[in-house]
């Protein structure tokens, strides 16, 4: 009886005997894994930047300063978090003053716009790219199924033309086509588990913003009433 020649079940081995498009659905889904790993090494070191940022920023405006006093320790800096919102207020402030048109419910009302501004600004600088990481958390496995489906066909489609059902012909095209969607569930895991992860984070910094935008709001409002300065 006639033995069949032992067949090379390395990914690699699968990989270059696999169909063109299983072979350009597995090249995607790595670069893709690849791309997932990147986004998550980026804005896990964002995030823990813009946390020690927003803290360093807390402590100086809670120390009591006057505004004006802070504003100037942040000249010339690149303004980020806390910061950028502190002097997206400051130049709303004095931009009104310029102009003359410092009324109690004027100021107010456009310092308001200013701020939601500067933090709708920061909230899509903190979400950035976590789009893609649900894209692929989401559509991932479904692209790696794509391929393991188009390489059982070519699969099943030698085996009818070799008129030959045994294990040893049939388990290299399958191992090829499952081997695409183990790159999916590769790609798309992490970028779920990071997904869930990094959009708390960014909604806890984001909440950050916004309580801080309300307390400045409030004390701008208050040193109005009371006809002082900045």
């Amino acid at each position: 009886m006639e033995t069949l020649p032992a067949h090379d079940f390395s990914m690699f081995a699968l990989f270059m005997q696999a169909d063109w498009v299983v072979k350009s659905v597995m090249i995607g889904l790595v670069i893709a894994s690849v791309y997932v790993w990147a986004i998550i090494a980026n804005r896990l070191a964002t995030y823990a930047r813009a946390r020690k940022a927003m803290a360093t920023f807390d402590r100086a405006f809670a120390s009591g300063r006057p505004l004006a006093d802070l504003r100037a320790d942040y000249a010339g800096q690149e303004h980020t978090g806390l910061s950028a919102v502190f002097v997206a207020a400051m130049e709303e402030w004095d931009k009104s003053h310029a102009a003359h048109a410092s009324t109690a419910i004027g100021l107010q009302s456009r310092l308001e716009i200013a701020l939601d501004l500067a933090v709708s600004e920061q909230s899509a600088e903190l979400e950035k790219r976590l789009g893609f990481l649900a894209t692929i958390g989401s559509a991932g496995p479904f692209v790696g199924l794509f391929g393991t489906v188009w390489g059982i066909m070519n699969a099943f489609t030698a085996i009818a033309a070799a008129e030959n059902t045994s294990l040893a012909v049939v388990a290299p095209g399958i191992a090829e086509a499952l081997l695409a969607t183990a790159l999916g569930l590769l790609a798309a895991i992490p970028a779920v588990i990071a997904y869930n992860k990094l959009s708390a984070d960014a909604g806890k910094l984001i909440a950050r913003l916004e309580g801080f935008a309300d307390r400045l709001v409030a004390l701008l409002s208050r040193q109005l009433d009371a006809g002082k300065s900045l």
